[in-house]
């Protein structure tokens, strides 16, 4: 990157803050009765160079999640991605699928047919099958994106039609809320996820359930995450360029 400095103190703070988490978290899911290994820790890298990120993979993380394909793609090739899960987690616009049709492991931010349906036909090109979540607006708020509550069955079913496409679980991302209420809409969510389990619908599998960040994080694993998504508590404040 031009002009970039590399400043050391940030490396050593991400490698600390990194390991810090990483032992919450397992404690937070010993706290919840579960096992260590049931909530998986991802990396979120949005706006990070990867000259902070390196040095937290080379630790041993192995999930990162980047909000923007452009930013994504243009990471790939500079990032230690050995053994590395690599999601996309921000709203993902329909013109954008192509370039990450094969190159991802998961799309967690599949909230309607349309995008479904580009999704299976771009993956379908690359001879490839795309993982997904499906989103839930859990608070409907108007800011946000994500499919209702209330019609989420309807999407699922409608998503297990098509080729090239798997729903493998749920995302979510709550309205800033205190901690009491945040681990009520995790809670819902974890019930629907449950009852949709249940179902046994064909061609989704309710696997992952991917909630909580880093303000919330903990809040998520009580209430049954098995991905939070943690960017500034390890990588420091988003700078935007």
């Amino acid at each position: 990157m031009d002009g970039f400095i590399l400043d050391e103190k940030r490396v050593q703070s991400c490698i600390d803050n990194y390991k810090r988490i990483k032992e919450d978290v397992a404690q937070t899911a010993i706290k919840a009765g579960r096992s260590v290994d049931d909530v998986r820790l991802m990396c979120v890298t949005k706006t990070v160079e990867p000259e902070y990120i390196n040095p937290v993979l080379d630790l041993g993380a192995d999930l990162i999640g980047e909000n923007r394909v452009q930013e994504y793609c243009s990471k790939l090739d500079t990032l230690h991605l050995d053994g590395v899960e690599k999601h996309i987690i921000g709203h993902l616009q329909t013109n954008k699928v192509k370039y990450i049709a094969g190159r991802v492991d998961m799309i967690e931010s599949v909230d309607s047919l349309k995008l479904a349906k580009e999704i299976s036909k771009e993956f379908k090109k690359a001879d490839a099958t795309a993982n997904v979540l499906v989103e839930v607006n859990i608070g409907r708020e108007e800011s946000k994106s994500g499919c209702d509550i209330d019609e989420l069955e309807e999407l699922l079913y409608q998503i297990s039609e098509l080729d090239r496409i798997k729903v493998k679980g749920l995302m979510t991302i709550p309205p800033i809320c205190d901690e009491l209420q945040a681990r009520k809409y995790f809670a819902l969510m974890n019930e629907k996820f449950l009852e949709l389990r249940e179902k046994k619908i064909d061609g989704v599998e309710m696997q992952t359930l991917s909630m909580g960040m880093s303000a919330d994080y903990e809040a998520a694993i009580l209430e049954g995450s098995n991905i939070v998504r943690v960017g500034s508590a390890i990588f420091g404040a988003r700078k935007y360029f």
